[in-house]
């Protein structure tokens, strides 16, 4: 005997829903589609932190510097890689090359006082300088060396791929403009810098180091930390 059409395809859906009913699990719970954020950021930093350490390797590397040559080590950079916002410096000192830390001494205690004064922590921010090695007597990097470096530099920006930059120093400038103008004249404006097609706003301000030498100039630098304040919130950057 031949079944009509729907008695067969009632036969066959009925056998069909015996077949797999029993693998299907029902909950009032919504089902998590997406991957856990912890896994997402841990697998991130890892990857950040393999390409930080390839990019150290590919600096320490560096051949016929006289900077390297009178450095004890390299000082790639410290804080939360994984911060909105970075910090650069000019260069190392005695005191950095020594313990292989950013902004130490003095000139971190001013830092510390500066970021203080609108609400950041330095350990929320990371910070790094245009130039890894010391140079000798700690003299200012002549602009060779600071377009050696400044290659370095912008894989740096690009691996921690932050909101926005502080640029503290003529050096740090230059590396990322290409100006040798005076600080004065290109400090308090925001700037933007372009690397691997994307846009990073930049404040460019006078180092902790050079206030120490020039406290007059202070007032500036606290105008150009209440334009880097209000990028903040309007960006709405948390830290």
């Amino acid at each position: 005997m031949i079944k009509n059409k729907s008695e067969h395809s009632s036969v066959y859906t009925d056998e069909l829903i015996n077949t797999i009913e029993q693998d299907f699990i029902f909950s009032n719970k919504p089902i998590n589609r997406f991957k856990n954020n912890t896994e997402i950021d841990t697998n991130k930093n890892l990857q950040k932190n393999e390409l930080l350490e390839e990019l150290k390797n590919q600096i320490n590397s560096i051949e016929n510097c006289n900077l390297k040559s009178n450095s004890k080590n390299i000082v790639l950079g410290d804080g939360n890689s994984n911060s909105p916002i970075m910090l650069i410096g000019e260069a190392p000192t005695t005191i950095e090359d020594d313990n292989c830390k950013v902004f130490q001494g003095e000139v971190g205690v001013l830092l510390d006082k500066m970021l203080n004064a609108i609400n950041i922590k330095r350990n929320s921010i990371y910070l790094c300088y245009a130039i890894n090695f010391r140079p000798p007597e700690d003299r200012k990097p002549t602009s060779q060396e600071i377009k050696r470096y400044s290659i370095f530099l912008k894989k740096h920006i690009s691996i921690i791929d932050p909101k926005l930059i502080i640029v503290m120093g003529s050096s740090a400038m230059e590396a990322l403009t290409g100006t040798g103008n005076k600080i004065s004249k290109e400090r308090g404006n925001w700037k933007e810098i372009i690397l691997d097609n994307k846009t990073y706003p930049m404040m460019i301000s006078f180092n902790p180091s050079y206030l120490i030498r020039f406290p007059e100039n202070k007032k500036y630098s606290w105008e150009d930390l209440k334009k880097i304040r209000d990028k903040i919130q309007e960006l709405k950057i948390k830290l």
